[in-house]
């Protein structure tokens, strides 16, 4: 049976940082908007965007548009918060996709919501979703997952499941550009559901990788306890100083 989606305008603030519209709100009240377009089956389009991520959208038009044309694009990374502030024009806080996705998951648990997982290594996959599974005690509701190297073939098979379960959750973990780009191209496809980037966050449920800490996440630091765990990150590290140069140019420009 077709689920008639619905046209709900995002009612969060939002504050713009390099042309991109950034969700001005706390995690609660971030996860209660998502959770009404859940219950309202509502197509939903959401960006966790961290510096890397603007700074390779103002550098390709094409990625920049179609981050335009997402519901809400979350400040996914300290150094976005920084430099809102430095435009002078403030964000709330960082809310970082794993967090939100950990929210939402506890959600799902209560609310009986139907999840899709798209992303990670063959292998990655099946190890993410039995962490996930074991956490919550097999209460939660999986409708189906598929790990993120796909062919053409393949591909429309996903796109049939998903049609076919009709899941309210959908993270894809395909890493940026790819993900929000496969977001765009086929959320009309579908007639409900909220369609999430969640980047390596597969990786991390799945225990290959590890979350910073508390403290080292508390203290905005997670950036610098992942460069020690992974020193090969470190060219993409250089992206945060060039995004903080290009907002003070803004900034003094303005």
């Amino acid at each position: 049976m077709d689920v008639e989606a619905k046209v709900v305008t995002p009612v969060l603030e939002t504050k713009k940082i390099m042309d991109l519209a950034f969700v001005n709100s706390t995690m609660n009240e971030l996860t209660m908007e998502i959770c009404n377009r859940i219950e309202q089956n509502t197509r939903t389009f959401i960006v966790t965007a961290n510096p890397e991520i603007v700074m390779y959208a103002n550098e390709h038009r094409n990625y920049k548009e179609v981050l335009e044309d997402a519901d809400y694009i979350i400040p996914d990374g300290i150094g976005i918060v920084i430099g809102s502030q430095i435009l002078n024009n403030p964000l709330s806080e960082r809310l970082a996709g794993f967090d939100l996705m950990g929210q939402l998951l506890d959600a799902s648990n209560t609310k009986g919501y139907k999840l899709y997982f798209l992303g990670a290594s063959p292998e990655v996959m099946p190890e993410a979703v039995k962490k996930i599974k074991s956490k919550y005690q097999s209460n939660i509701h999986i409708c189906g997952y598929h790990h993120g190297y796909f062919d053409q073939e393949k591909e429309q098979y996903i796109i049939e499941e998903i049609r076919m379960h009709q899941p309210d959750l959908i993270f894809i973990g395909l890493g940026f550009p790819r993900q929000e780009e496969w977001i765009h191209r086929y959320i009309d496809s579908f007639d409900k559901g909220i369609f999430m980037g969640v980047g390596g966050s597969f990786d991390v449920w799945a225990g290959n990788v590890k979350r910073a800490p508390l403290i080292w996440q508390k203290l905005n630091i997670e950036w610098l306890y992942r460069l020690m765990k992974q020193p090969s990150r470190w060219r993409r590290m250089l992206v945060l100083p060039q995004f903080l140069v290009k907002v003070i140019k803004i900034r003094l420009h303005n």
